[in-house]
């Protein structure tokens, strides 16, 4: 195999981030991949039941090659074919976040020339991963502004450890991914806390909504108190939803068994503040989330909090598979300007 990009799974944060930017890379450039010591840094290396569940899904859209796809192991080559647009299913079978195994295929399919329905079934809003409402509120519509045809659904709420989720995604052809610029945010537009709850009482989302609006200084009209159904078990989550001219981001919190609910809602206005008050226009994870579009669209800025472990391996990982020129200053304190432009052809 000639052109192989060979990727350590321990540098970095060393976890599946590392492997999910390689096999969107892999599929859009159409570069061979083999990566070693997966997920070194975790408790459990390896592929996991989600992560095995992304590779077979990269396999599936782009008819790849694969060697190494099974549970825990740590070495991986991967040789696609180009993506291919059309209908799929994937279950992941635990509560794994099916958010993530989207992260892994939405740009190939994206750019794949046709209309693609997928549909995945594990964990919809889990911690540690970004939620449903972080992809279909803050991310998407990003994305739809650089050209993607995207709708997200979520069919059934799958909270960990039960899962049991199911989300379903509509992906039209997109030309390109043009430029984005996200150096302002704008004046505040929407300002929301929305707690939700399943099969658990709804008098906790009522007092995490209110929490958090009271942490916000934000009026009551500013609460929503939720309570969703079709879910396999448990499960409470609280987001802060901010919407600006710009760029909306919402920041999320769960509800863990022996912890106060007024302590969830602490936890996400919390992150809220601190995006709020940094003036930068895109907080941490969604700036994370940017980073590959951007890459391999027409390239843009945007102002950030400071990037995380997570951002910082993807920037290093795409600069592995795309002739791309990532800067990242400061700006002020607790703000970062990160400008992506792709470099010009060599001229032969």
């Amino acid at each position: 195999m000639t052109n192989v990009v060979t990727i350590d799974g321990s540098e970095g944060e060393g976890g599946g981030q590392i492997l999910r930017t390689s096999l969107a890379l892999s599929l859009l450039t159409g570069t061979p991949l083999r990566i070693e010591n997966i997920r070194a840094k975790r408790e459990k290396p390896g592929l996991l039941r989600q992560h095995l569940t992304a590779v077979n899904a990269a396999a599936a859209i782009g008819g790849a090659t694969v060697d190494g796809a099974t549970l825990g192991s740590t070495a991986l080559t991967f040789k696609p074919e180009s993506p291919r647009a059309g209908e799929y299913t994937f279950a992941i079978g635990t509560a794994g976040s099916t958010m993530l195994v989207l992260q892994t295929i939405l740009l190939p399919l994206a750019l794949a020339g046709g209309e693609s329905a997928v549909t995945i079934e594990g964990g919809t809003h889990n911690p540690s991963s970004p939620p449903f409402d972080f992809i279909d509120r803050a991310f998407l519509p990003l994305l739809r502004r650089m050209g993607a045809d995207v709708d997200l659904t979520l069919e059934h709420p799958g909270f960990y450890p039960a899962g049991g989720g199911k989300i379903v995604v509509r992906i039209g052809p997109a030309k390109r991914l043009a430029r984005l610029e996200l150096d302002e945010r704008g004046e505040l537009v929407t300002r929301l806390a929305r707690a939700v709850v399943a099969n658990l009482p709804y008098e906790i989302a009522q007092r995490e909504a209110r929490t958090a609006a009271e942490e916000l200084e934000w009026p009551e009209e500013c609460t929503q108190a939720h309570t969703l159904t079709g879910s396999r078990g448990p499960g409470n989550a609280i987001s802060i939803i901010v919407g600006y001219e710009h760029v909306t981001d919402v920041f999320t919190a769960f509800g863990e068994r022996g912890v106060r609910a007024e302590q969830v809602a602490h936890d996400a206005a919390k992150q809220a503040k601190r995006y709020i008050n940094s003036g930068a226009a895109i907080g941490e994870h969604l700036a994370d989330q940017l980073l590959l579009p951007l890459a391999v669209g027409e390239g843009g800025s945007f102002t950030t909090t400071p990037l995380s472990s997570h951002a910082k391996t993807n920037i290093d990982v795409i600069r592995r598979f795309v002739d791309v020129k990532i800067d990242v200053e400061e700006v002020r304190r607790g703000v970062e300007r990160v400008s992506v432009t792709r470099n010009p052809p060599q001229k032969q």
